[in-house]
């Protein structure tokens, strides 16, 4: 009986302990089915809210707000679809549609003396030893040649790098590569040597996922064009180091101006000192990379924030407005969005717009050491 008894009561401790289990094992499915749900509806709250900020923007009241919002999802290769949702295919050609750009001359050389700021700082009888301001007001406080200024205007924020030396400046990339992988910035710096860098043209990116190594449009390396095509801008660099642009540049024109290192992208934002005209310019908001020249050589590098709260982007204007105002004399616009970075110093300084980190590119613009440039 005894024995009886104990199987009885083993069985009913181990009945008790599975239905704890069971029970236990139902309570967790039940709170987690309410995490999913609660999950589930917060994305669903965000989906919906997102949309309706969407909606405002490209429905509302405002067509400078629905202009800005078709422009800026459409320069984006993984969002501009968002576009299709509330226009036509002719309504978004319409808003996309601006005055042709005109066909600006060729680049002057004759208004790049380059050195031209070193020798009236050096004839001003200011204490050599002294870091001296250059016709703009900036100065090249560690003596390294390079100057990093930090831009702000109304709803963005990025820098300025200011290259004294042009000889310094290269367009880089790595024809070995094309078709096969492309590099990021830092890369690029740690192949050539360099000490900083920004991204430079455009490249295949079928639903934004495409891996750099592609350009999509003219590239001049060293002396030799790869790829063909060029809409909207290019930018050279001569045997003189002096930077051309134009809307177009044939394979004749890039031999006959000596054009070592090239790259398409645009528009163009300053040629021979003159802003390209407002209204041929998209006023879309996004991250923005440019490149420009001063009057005394100088390269200007310039790379805006973008999609953030603390900087929602800037326009082609806002490009050519910071241009004139740092004295370029020649200005293009390069790749932007989630391809704008800036790097210097060992790391990169602005903040990316990926969202999947920093971006592999085909060419890029860099900044060789002191005694490097040819």
């Amino acid at each position: 009986m005894e024995n009886g008894r104990n199987e009885q009561t083993i069985m009913s401790v181990s009945a008790q302990t599975e239905n704890r289990s069971e029970s236990g094992w139902r309570t967790f499915g039940r709170v987690f089915a309410k995490l999913l749900l609660l999950i589930f509806e917060t994305v669903l709250l965000l989906c919906i809210v997102l949309y309706g900020v969407m909606y405002i923007l490209a429905k509302g009241p405002s067509p400078a707000a629905s202009e800005k919002f078709v422009t800026s999802v459409r320069e984006t290769s993984a969002i501009g679809f968002l576009a299709d949702l509330f226009f036509t295919p002719e309504e978004i050609a319409e808003i996309e549609s601006v005055k042709e750009a005109e066909d600006f001359a060729p680049t002057d050389t004759s208004l790049i003396t380059i050195g031209a700021s070193d020798t009236a700082a050096n004839t001003a009888g200011q204490d050599a030893a002294a870091p001296k301001p250059d016709a703009w007001g900036l100065v090249d406080e560690d003596g390294d040649g390079i100057i990093i200024d930090p831009v702000k205007g109304s709803g963005y924020a990025g820098y300025m790098m200011v290259v004294l030396d042009p000889s310094r400046v290269i367009i880089a990339s790595r024809p070995q590569d094309f078709g096969v992988r492309g590099h990021t910035v830092a890369e690029f710096v740690d192949l050539f040597g360099a000490v900083a860098g920004i991204n430079g043209g455009g490249f295949e990116d079928p639903n934004g996922m495409g891996n750099g190594s592609i350009p999509d449009s003219i590239v001049v390396y060293d002396g030799t064009v790869y790829y063909s095509g060029c809409a909207g801008g290019i930018v050279g660099i001569d045997d003189n180091n002096i930077l051309h642009v134009a809307t177009k540049m044939s394979k004749d024109e890039i031999v006959s101006n000596d054009i070592r290192y090239a790259l398409c992208y645009g528009p163009v934002l300053v040629s021979n000192g003159e802003p390209a005209d407002p209204d041929s310019l998209a006023k879309s908001l996004n991250p923005r990379t440019a490149i420009g020249q001063r009057s005394d050589g100088a390269i200007l590098l310039l790379v805006i924030d973008g999609r953030q709260a603390s900087s929602i982007g800037a326009t082609y204007q806002d490009e050519v407005d910071i241009m004139l105002k740092y004295g370029a004399v020649n200005a293009l616009n390069l790749d932007g969005g989630s391809s704008s970075v800036m790097w210097f110093g060992g790391d990169y300084i602005n903040k990316t717009a990926s969202v999947i980190g920093i971006r592999p590119v085909p060419t890029c613009v860099l900044v060789l050491g002191e005694g490097t440039g040819e």
